[in-house]
């Protein structure tokens, strides 16, 4: 999406890979423009690549730091241009300064109130009580189609315990009428 961030100047422009932005009504938007939101995004994230990264660790990083960006995340998915593959940077006192990044390549985003951790050419989002990863697409796609046949196996199931039970109530209904019979029988016989 394109962000403009200077009203009146079209060529105040920048077009973050990622973006969020908290405290405004939720729309669909084609582009976003700061003076009408009057909310700077509270992260952005740049897939850095060659020809990009220059412009990522310079000027893209000096304008989110003016527009106060509160986060801002480089990731090198394929690990050739930063060491270490996934950078961040936090607002403090209105300069940018490095986010620690953990041993094991991690860094914890506060806005997000998620871990970031590099997996491949996959930037994993986790969620820090449980520790288990946040689906991407393709996951939630197949978790909802697991879920799904499951929903449909218990649906049969449900189906065939319930038609069991018709048979189960016939038949009883049969042997109460056995009976009623037989008692007939005996009454009438004494």
């Amino acid at each position: 999406m394109l962000f403009y961030y200077e009203e009146g100047n079209p060529a105040a422009v920048t077009s973050p890979d990622v973006f969020m932005v908290k405290g405004i009504p939720k729309h669909d938007r084609r582009i976003y423009k700061l003076w009408e939101e009057r909310v700077a995004p509270c992260v952005t994230f740049e897939i850095t690549s060659r020809s990009s990264r220059l412009e990522d660790l310079g000027t893209k990083r000096a304008l989110y730091e003016i527009l106060g960006v509160q986060e801002y995340y480089l990731f090198d998915r394929l690990g050739e241009y930063l060491s270490p593959p996934l950078q961040g940077f936090e607002l403090a006192e209105g300069h940018y300064r490095p986010v620690r990044v953990s041993p094991d390549g991690t860094l914890y985003s506060q806005e997000l109130g998620l871990i970031l951790r590099p997996e491949g050419n996959l930037l994993r989002l986790i969620n820090p009580i449980t520790g288990e990863p946040l689906p991407t697409l393709d996951e939630a796609v197949e978790q909802i189609q697991v879920m799904m046949e499951r929903i449909q196996a218990e649906a049969q199931r449900a189906q065939a315990e319930s038609q069991r039970a018709e048979r189960a109530e016939a038949e009883l209904a049969c042997l109460r009428a056995e009976l009623e019979r037989l008692r007939r029988q005996i009454s009438e016989e004494k």
